[in-house]
C-alpha cells in the first residue's frame, strides 16, 4: 500500500460522518447516501496520488461527493421515478411541553431543508453544518462567492418562512389562538 493511499484511507475513516450527512442532505436517502459515501471512499483511493498536500480533504471528498451525485441523478432522470422503502416517519418522543415543540421545529427545519432546491440545499450544508468559509464553498462547488451568498440567502428565507420565523427572527405562531 502506497504512502498517499494510507493517508487518504486514514482521513477517509475520521472523515465519514461529515462525508454521509453532506451525502444525505444532498440526496435525502440514506440507502443513497450510504451507496454515494462509498464509493467517493473508492474513488478518492483509486485516486489518492492526485490529492495535493497542503489543500483542504474535506473539499477534495465533497467535489467527488458532490460529482457523484449528480451523476446519480443523471442516470436516475433516464431510469424514471423511483421510491425509498426506508422512509419512515420517525415518532416524536419527550415528555415535557419543549422537547415536543422543539422536535416539531426542528422537523419542520429539517422538510424545509429537503425543499430547498439543490442548488441551496448544497451551500446550506457545507457553509452551515460544515463551517465552510464562503470562499472555501465557492471553491468546492465551483462558483463564485456572490453566487455561494445569494443561494444561502434565499435558503435561510425559505427555511425561516417555512418554520414561520419573521425578518425580525421572532418566531409567528399562528396556530395559537387570540386571547
Amino acid at each position: 500500500m502506497s504512502d498517499a493511499v494510507h493517508i487518504i484511507g486514514t482521513q477517509l475513516v475520521a472523515f465519514l460522518p461529515n462525508m454521509r450527512r453532506f451525502a444525505l442532505s444532498l440526496c435525502r436517502s440514506a440507502a443513497q447516501a450510504d451507496d454515494i459515501v462509498q464509493l467517493a471512499c473508492e474513488r478518492a483511493l483509486a485516486n489518492a496520488t492526485s490529492f495535493q498536500v497542503g489543500t483542504r480533504f474535506d473539499a477534495w471528498i465533497f467535489r467527488i461527493i458532490r460529482n457523484l451525485w449528480i451523476d446519480q441523478m443523471r442516470r436516475e432522470r433516464t431510469a424514471g421515478p423511483h421510491q425509498d422503502i426506508a422512509d419512515i416517519e420517525d415518532t416524536i418522543a419527550g415528555s415535557d411541553e419543549r422537547t415536543v415543540e422543539a422536535r416539531l421545529v426542528l422537523g419542520k427545519v429539517w422538510d424545509a431543508i429537503g425543499a430547498l432546491p439543490a442548488d441551496q440545499r448544497e451551500v446550506m450544508i457545507l457553509v452551515c453544518v460544515e463551517e465552510f468559509s464562503y470562499r472555501e464553498a465557492a471553491e468546492t462547488l465551483e462558483v463564485p462567492i456572490g453566487t455561494i451568498m445569494s443561494r444561502l440567502a434565499r435558503a435561510r428565507q425559505a427555511i425561516a418562512r417555512a418554520v414561520g420565523i419573521n425578518g425580525a427572527g421572532i418566531r409567528s405562531d399562528s396556530s395559537k389562538e387570540d386571547s
